[in-house]
C-alpha cells in the first residue's frame, strides 16, 4: 500500500542537494551564534536576556567552575550511537512491527539517559528540575489542589508577594499538577521527576511511527524509527518538563490517527490527551494544526468531532475546578513582557529561534524536508506541513523568544520524521550526523535542561 511513497532512488544530484540542505541548517545555526554576539556584545544585557552560549540557552564551560563534560557515560553514549547507526535501519526494517516499536522506545530511553548521564546523576538528572524557578520548588507549598486551581490565575503576574515561580506561572496548572500528583503517591524529588520526564518523552519514538503507519505508510514509519531514537532533542528531553509534554502530546496525536483510521473510540481518547496537553503548556494549542492534518489525511471528520468533544471535556473539568484557560493565557502574555522578553529583540529571535530548533532536530531536517517537499503527497507530508505551521505560528507570535530548543520539542520531533524520505544509501550518514549533533551540544555546552 505504501510502496508508492517510499524514498526516491538515490542519485548523485539528489545526494548533493541533500548535503546542501544540511549545510544550510548548519549555516543557520552559525549565523544565529554570530548574530547573538552582534546583538549582545560583551553580553552587556546578561546571559538571562539572551543565552550565555547563544542562541541556545545555556553556558560555555569555564575551566575550574563547571563540571567536566565527559565521563563514563560518554563512552557508552558513543557506543550506543554507533550501534544504532550501523544496525538501527536494518532492525527497523526487519523486526515485526510491535517489536520494532518496543525497540524504538527502549532505544530512545537508552539514548536520552546516556546523554543526561554524561554530566552524572545529580547534575544530569536529579538536580535539573529542582532549581528555584522550576515546578518542584513549589510542590511542597501546594497543600490543597482545589485552592491551587481556584487561585492559580491570581498568582500569574510578577511583582506581587505570592507570584508563582517562573515555570509555574508560565504554564497552565497541569504542568505543576503532574509533579504534585507524583509527590502525593510517594514519588517526589528531582530524581523521580527527571526519570518520569525521560520515560514519558521517549514515548514520542513510538507515537510518531504509529501515526505514520496508521495513515497508511508503514515503510516510512519504519524508516523514521532510527532517527527518532537518535533524536538530538533528547538533550532537552532529558530532563525538562517539555520532554514530558512531548511524550503526552505525540501520544495524543497517535491516538487520534488510530481513531481516524480505525475505531472512533481512539479519537475520543486522543482528544482527551490533547485536551490535557493544552493545560501543560499554552503553546501546545498549536498542535491543533498537526491534529487537523491527521484528520485531513484520513478524511474522517467524525474522528475530529469526537476528538474535539474529548478535548472540550477536559477544558470543562478545569473550568469547573476554577481555572479558565483563556484568562490564564492573557495573564501569561502580560507576565512574559514583565520579564526579560522585553530585552530580547524580535528582529533577531524571529529567525534565531529557527536555529535553536535546528539544534534539536539536527541537520537531517534540511534534506528530509527537501525530500518531503518533492515527494508525492502523503499522510506524512500533511503531518509535516502541520508541524511547520505550528512552528511558524509560534515563531511569528513573538511569545517564544529563545529557549525554543526545548519549548518546540513537541513540534520538532515530527519534523525529524521527514528523514524517512531519504534514500536508503544515505540514511546511515545522516544518522551519524544526528548523533554527532547531540553529543556536541551535550558535551561541549552546559545546557540548562
Amino acid at each position: 500500500m505504501s510502496a508508492l511513497v517510499s524514498a526516491p532512488p538515490a542519485t548523485r544530484h539528489g545526494h548533493r542537494a541533500d548535503v546542501v540542505a544540511g549545510c544550510v541548517v548548519v549555516l543557520l545555526v552559525a549565523a544565529a551564534v554570530a548574530g547573538c554576539l552582534w546583538w549582545n556584545p560583551g553580553r552587556r544585557l546578561g546571559p538571562g536576556a539572551f543565552a550565555g552560549a547563544g542562541p541556545r540557552f545555556g553556558e560555555w564551560p569555564v575551566l575550574g567552575t563547571l563540571l567536566p563534560h565527559a565521563g563514563p557515560a560518554t563512552v557508552t553514549t558513543v557506543l550506543f550511537a554507533v550501534a544504532v547507526v550501523f544496525y538501527g535501519p536494518g532492525l527497523a526494517e526487519r523486526l515485526p512491527w510491535h517489536r520494532a516499536l518496543a525497540a524504538a522506545y527502549g532505544g530512545a530511553v537508552a539514548w536520552t539517559f546516556s546523554l543526561a548521564l554524561i554530566d552524572g546523576w545529580q547534575t544530569g538528572i536529579a538536580g535539573r528540575l529542582t532549581a528555584s524557578g522550576e515546578y518542584l520548588a513549589e510542590v511542597p507549598h501546594i497543600t490543597d489542589i482545589g485552592v491551587m486551581l481556584r487561585t492559580f490565575t491570581g498568582r500569574i503576574l510578577d511583582f506581587q508577594p505570592d507570584s508563582w515561580p517562573t515555570h509555574v506561572s508560565g504554564h497552565p496548572p497541569a504542568a505543576t499538577l503532574v509533579f504534585v500528583w507524583l509527590d502525593r503517591i510517594g514519588l517526589g524529588g528531582g530524581g523521580i521527576a527527571g526519570v518520569v520526564c525521560i520515560l514519558a518523552g521517549a514515548a514520542a519514538a513510538v507515537a510518531v511511527p504509529v501515526t505514520i503507519s496508521a495513515l497508511g505508510h508503514r515503510d516510512l514509519a519504519r524508516a523514521a524509527i532510527p532517527f527518532l531514537v537518535l533524536f538530538p532533542g533528547a538533550v532537552w528531553v532529558g530532563v525538562s518538563a517539555d520532554g514530558l509534554f512531548t511524550g503526552v502530546t505525540t501520544t495524543g496525536i497517535a491516538l487520534l490517527a488510530l481513531g481516524a483510521t480505525g475505531r472512533l473510540a481512539w479519537a475520543v481518547a486522543g482528544g482527551v490527551v490533547l485536551g490535557f496537553g493544552i493545560f501543560l503548556s499554552y503553546g501546545l494549542v498549536l498542535l491543533g494544526a498537526i491534529a487537523l492534518a491527521v484528520v485531513l489525511a484520513a478524511r474522517r471528520w467524525a474522528a475530529l468531532a469526537l476528538a474535539l468533544a474529548g478535548a472540550l471535556a477536559v477544558v470543562l473539568v478545569f473550568a469547573a475546578a476554577g481555572f479558565w484557560w483563556p484568562a490564564g493565557y492573557h495573564l501569561v502574555v502580560e507576565r512574559y513582557y514583565q520579564g526579560i522578553a522585553t530585552q530580547r529583540p524580535y528582529g533577531y529571535w524571529v529567525w534565531a529561534d529557527l536555529a535553536c530548533l535546528a539544534l534539536a532536530t539536527g541537520p537531517v531536517a534540511g534534506p528530509g524536508l527537501r525530500r518531503a517537499w518533492l515527494s508525492r503527497r502523503t499522510g506524512l507530508t500533511a503531518v509535516l506541513a502541520g508541524a511547520a505551521v505550528a512552528v511558524l505560528a509560534s515563531d511569528v507570535s513573538g511569545l517564544s523568544k529563545a529557549e525554543v530548543e526545548r519549548i518546540w520539542l513537541p513540534f520538532g520531533v515530527w519534523l525529524v520524521a521527514a528523514a524517512a524520505f531519504l534514500p536508503c544509501s544515505s540514511r546511515r550518514w545522516w544518522l551519524a550526523a544526528q548523533a554527532v549533533t547531540a553529543l556536541a551540544v551535550n558535551s561541549i555546552l552546559v545546557t540548562n535542561w
